[in-house]
């Protein structure tokens, strides 16, 4: 068995997860009914750097949006198991008409489509208020990045 590589910074793994929200373009979504009946789907994402917030799109329909139209929390993962990104948040639903149109066009542009157009989908604004990163267990303990939506580095 091999020994993980060194625990890096805090200061790195920020950088790190800023890095991979700027890049990847999915990430796994979780989220509640109600009546606590969970929900994961992979979602595309748009990383506004801007306002520190994600920006996703699903069908109104969709049990991703409609639990959020009750108010539930929402958690998202990106990366693979060894390089893990957790973020907690809450999410609001926008209505593409009324998404900002840079945020729209970025969000076009990075991937690829443009949901704006159709009544059947809607945006999810997501503000993150915890965000966790690790890769092995010698970065759980300061696995804490950002804390009540505050950077801790």
């Amino acid at each position: 068995m091999t020994e993980p590589d060194p625990a890096r910074s805090r200061e790195q793994r920020k950088q790190d997860v800023l890095n991979r929200l700027r890049r990847d373009e999915d990430a796994w979504v979780a989220t509640a009914s109600p009546d606590g009946v969970p929900t994961l789907v992979p979602l595309s994402f748009l990383w506004d750097g801007d306002t520190g917030t994600l920006v996703m799109s699903t069908r109104r329909t969709n049990p991703t949006a409609v639990n959020l139209t009750s108010g539930g929390p929402i958690r998202i993962t990106a990366g693979p198991t060894r390089d893990v990104v957790l973020i907690e948040g809450e999410a609001r639903l926008v209505e593409g008409t009324d998404l900002p149109a840079a945020t729209g066009d970025a969000f076009s542009a990075k991937l690829r489509w443009d949901p704006r157009n159709s009544s059947s989908w809607v945006f999810l604004h997501i503000t993150p208020h915890t965000v966790r990163t690790w890769r092995e267990v010698n970065e759980l303990a300061d696995r804490d990045l950002m804390l009540d939506g505050t950077w801790l580095v």
